[in-house]
């Protein structure tokens, strides 16, 4: 029960990405278009991004991304609005988050988590979160305070972690976590995730749409969104079908079932 975005491509300000497109998700905290549970994304807001020349596509080392998030709406926060206009980066994850029901509006539950160099959001709700966190979030990774957030989200990144932790595979890991996520709660999850060369996504039971065009500056090849719902009325974007995994490189982008 949010909105969430993702980017890769040429750096960009966090400005550009979050609050410049007539629909951008600073407006859809509060008048998204598509959204089909909640009508409102006011309890919290939060983005994580790799600085230029530090992301995991150019470092020997993979560099940890930055974060900045709050438990307030991302309309109540103007000191960051202006702080985004000199910030850039070429691979973003953020969110506008409506609490699920029974969980508080704390920042610990905004989104995206982190660890390591990964970047984590969850759009959705799990019908079951106790079983749930039994069966994904038990015991938590070591060295991932996101994964003792109290929200049903954290089981889901809990899990995420361990499994792209052992096979760097990060499309896997999120099919993975979807299906097991599955045989123990009902719910929506739809999973979005980056790790500075990558963006990745799934559709389980909410909209996700991406949109591949060349970047404004000559040389410079693709740039790539993937968003729960299209920041602007261009016709550029595809909606992802339902129970798949998209995976997005500056290259190319895969689209496959969930299995």
């Amino acid at each position: 029960m949010c909105r969430h975005l993702a980017y890769l491509g040429p750096p960009r300000t966090l400005h550009d990405l979050l609050y410049a497109a007539p629909h951008s998700l600073h407006v859809q905290s509060w008048a998204p278009r598509r959204q089909r549970y909640g009508t409102v994304n006011a309890d919290g807001f939060g983005v994580g991004w790799y600085p230029p020349g530090t992301g995991s596509e150019t470092a020997a080392t993979p560099v940890a991304p930055l974060r900045y998030r709050r438990a307030m709406p991302i309309w109540g926060d103007a000191s960051f609005a202006d702080a985004a206009r000199a910030l850039t980066s070429g691979c973003v994850v953020a969110a506008v988050r409506d609490a699920t029901v029974g969980f508080g509006s704390e920042e610990s539950g905004a989104q995206p988590f982190r660890a390591d160099h990964l970047l984590f959001s969850h759009n959705g709700a799990a019908e079951d979160d106790e079983a749930l966190a039994l069966a994904l979030g038990s015991p938590p990774p070591p060295g991932a305070l996101d994964a003792r957030a109290p929200v049903d989200s954290a089981p889901l990144f809990a899990h995420t972690l361990r499994l792209w932790r052992a096979s760097g595979d990060l499309p896997s890991a999120l099919a993975a976590v979807v299906r097991r996520a599955r045989r123990h709660s009902r719910g929506r999850y739809n999973l979005l995730a980056g790790d500075g060369a990558t963006i990745v996504g799934t559709t389980a039971g909410d909209t996700l749409f991406i949109l591949r065009r060349p970047a404004a500056g000559p040389g410079e090849g693709d740039e790539v969104f993937l968003a729960s719902e299209p920041f602007d009325d261009g016709h550029g974007w595809r909606e992802i079908p339902d129970d798949s995994v998209v995976v997005a490189t500056p290259e190319h982008t895969d689209i496959r079932p969930l299995g």
